[in-house]
């Protein structure tokens, strides 16, 4: 057996348990991610302007943008997957069932990586969103600025989330190297 295939709770054992507050962190930017994220933007790829300038939705819905809130809305999924996997036995180690890398211990560096860069790229458009909100709030867009006033704290709990489970798989797997 190799150094990259050893049994799914070998590897498990090696490290230690996440704590109940990275569960708690990984839990909350997954659900923020799937069940506050995905459910309106995919009411609005379907087409239905809830929310929206009708007139103005619908041009912008002509112009691409259904195939864009789907796309938003696979990624939003994958985020939720990416929180969850720092915190569970299957972000050490792929499951047995997956072709070609099942039982291979996952990349720590990978994993912890994307997970910063995602948290990072989702603070950070939440303060631009914090900032532009009250500059641009009575402007006529396509969508009501108080979407933002739910939007803002749902991101921040997501980014938040990512990020402390993040910092907590890091930690947890930095004698796995």
């Amino acid at each position: 057996m190799s150094a990259s295939t050893v049994p799914h709770e070998v590897a498990a054992a090696e490290v230690p348990r996440p704590s109940l507050r990275a569960r708690r962190a990984a839990h909350a930017s997954a659900l923020s991610a799937t069940l506050g994220f995905i459910p309106l933007h995919a009411v609005w790829a379907l087409g239905i302007p809830l929310w929206a300038d009708e007139e103005k939705f619908s041009d912008w819905y002509d112009l691409g943008g259904g195939p864009y809130l789907f796309v938003l809305s696979a990624l939003a999924l994958l985020a939720g997957v990416l929180a969850l996997s720092l915190v569970r036995p299957w972000g050490l180690v792929f499951p047995n069932r997956l072709p070609f890398v099942g039982g291979r211990r996952v990349p720590r560096r990978t994993l912890a990586g994307t997970a910063y860069v995602a948290s990072a790229v989702l603070l950070l458009y939440t303060a631009w969103a914090a900032v532009q909100l009250p500059l641009h709030f009575g402007d006529d867009g396509v969508f009501s600025p108080w979407i933002v006033v739910y939007g803002i704290p749902q991101f921040l709990v997501w980014g938040i989330g990512l990020l402390l489970a993040a910092q907590s798989y890091r930690a947890r797997t930095a004698a796995e190297r």
